[in-house]
């Protein structure tokens, strides 16, 4: 069972979430429900939790101003949002787990799935919260997971991406890789948006680090780093233009 505290500012908010809990059966011991910033801080370091269902927009403040101010943090955390761009895309960037308002019970059964066991570390969690207050301004970090834990980097010091099977190695500035457990698909998806281009099937690049464009043997990019890769024909004409808007 998971020792848990809701922190709503809303009283409807908090009954939903309780009675959906119930329904689904979930492992959940609740031990209380939070409306405030600092009502939630205090219950928390108080009672302990294993869990907490965190709630965005709080009297007083946010969620985020809860995690920020908290000596304890050995637990996990949910985080339930009315639908906002940039909150979301946050949690992305920092793997942190979240549920949209109004909630629909089978995102919130998803959710409590992916919960680690109640045992596991939760050393994961310091790393995740730093990349997301890091973040909490403009999407800046990115929280990679490999075999030795989360490595916290900066978006523009990643060089390229390349698939490995359903892995995706990070080539980052000054040497250093990161082998991760996502597909490069999920990725492409993420980093579109900051300056990351697909040329290949196998490799994501970031269009800030290219420092030229060959043409030769159907097209390769020169990376910062000195390596080549090559760019796949249907991809060339869309990537030429990127250099024609002055992106790259």
């Amino acid at each position: 069972m998971y020792r848990t505290i809701i922190v709503d500012d809303e009283a409807k908010g908090r009954s939903s979430l309780r009675k959906m809990l119930e329904l689904l059966n979930a492992p959940i011991e609740l031990l209380a429900e939070a409306a405030s910033v600092n009502e939630a801080i205090r219950q928390i370091e108080e009672l302990k939790p294993d869990l907490v269902l965190l709630d965005i927009q709080l009297q007083e403040g946010t969620g985020f101003d809860v995690l920020e101010r908290l000596s304890f943090r050995s637990f996990k955390v949910i985080f339930v949002t009315a639908y906002d761009h940039f909150a979301l895309k946050a949690f992305r960037y920092a793997a942190l787990d979240y549920i949209t308002k109004p909630i629909d019970p089978d995102q919130l059964q998803e959710a409590l799935n992916r919960l680690p066991t109640k045992d596991s570390s939760n050393s994961d969690l310091e790393q995740k919260i730093k990349a997301l207050l890091a973040n909490k301004t403009g999407i800046d970090r990115l929280a990679l997971h490999d075999a030795q834990g989360i490595s916290l980097v900066q978006i523009s010091d990643i060089l390229y991406c390349q698939a490995q099977n359903n892995y995706t190695q990070f080539t980052l500035a000054g040497g250093r890789t990161v082998l991760v457990s996502k597909t490069l698909k999920e990725y492409d998806d993420l980093l579109s948006e900051e300056g990351f281009f697909r040329v290949h099937q196998s490799y994501l690049i970031n269009l800030n680090q290219i420092s030229q464009y060959l043409k030769q043997d159907g097209g390769y990019v020169e990376m910062s780093d000195g390596t080549l890769i090559g760019v796949a024909r249907r991809k060339k004409e869309e990537l030429l233009s990127h250099f024609s808007r002055g992106k790259g």
